[in-house]
């Protein structure tokens, strides 16, 4: 049986375990990976780099999009850059995307955040083609899960990570059997609703207003307070308040 080729796009940890599967699968679903492109984010686990693991396993990395051989497959995992029509067109058979949101609810940035702050009762995980819009193509696979109460947005990423690893597991060799039913979004519109965030628009949610009723301030630093990174704010007078907690 002659292999199918395929490129891997990722950054961050969740990028990382899905191309150590990939790597770990190659062989018995006869795929040869023909290269990787990554950022190598450092945020989450400095220890998880996707270009240390290409090196390891004798996989190409290539710098930027234009690099790009032509492939059977484009698997991106949380890659940094938007692909263009022509990026998207250099997979024979199918580019898919795995969003660690559901869709089309919560498309673009921070959707961890704006789900809190939505006061939203479920969350999930989508495999999707890719086309030029953001978060937009097919939907070819999905897992959704309850928002416990009261969540904060690091418990929300730590469940929406195990649920998205699990989903690329069970979803890769049915991608490369082309064993799918792809659903145009548009389908859910009218019962999911849908909406887009930028990655500039976590400053705005992180300035906490003092006059805002108790809820809205919970919902806001517990939609923020992310280890890390920059905690939500305050300002009074010129001076910037940070917010803390009592559980780290």
């Amino acid at each position: 049986m002659k292999k199918q080729s395929i490129l891997f796009l990722g950054s961050k940890p969740i990028g990382y375990a899905c191309l150590q599967f990939l790597i770990e699968q190659s062989n018995d679903l006869q795929l040869d990976i023909l290269g990787i492109l990554s950022n190598d984010n450092p945020t989450f686990d400095k220890s998880l780099s996707i270009k240390e693991l290409a090196v390891a396993n004798h996989i190409p990395i290539f710098e930027t999009l234009a690099d790009m051989p032509k492939a059977d497959f484009i698997c991106s995992v949380q890659y940094h850059e938007i692909l263009k029509k022509e990026n998207i067109e250099q997979a024979n058979i199918l580019a898919f995307n795995l969003h660690m949101a559901p869709l089309p609810e919560y498309r673009g940035c921070n959707q961890f955040s704006f789900a809190i702050l939505d006061d939203a009762k479920e969350f999930g995980c989508t495999i999707h083609q890719m086309d030029e819009r953001i978060d937009h193509g097919d939907i070819l696979f999905e897992a959704r899960f309850p928002i416990p109460n009261k969540c904060w947005v690091n418990q929300l990423y730590l469940l929406t990570y195990a649920a998205s690893l699990q989903l690329f597991k069970s979803s890769l060799a049915q991608i490369v059997k082309r064993n799918y039913v792809a659903i145009p979004q548009e389908t859910y519109l009218a019962t999911r609703g849908t909406s887009m965030h930028y990655r500039k628009e976590i400053q705005t949610i992180k300035n906490i207003d003092l006059h805002w009723d108790a809820d809205k301030m919970d919902r806001h630093i517990r939609a923020t307070y992310m280890p890390g990174f920059e905690p939500p704010y305050t300002w009074i007078g010129d001076q910037k308040i940070y917010f803390s907690t009592t559980w780290q």
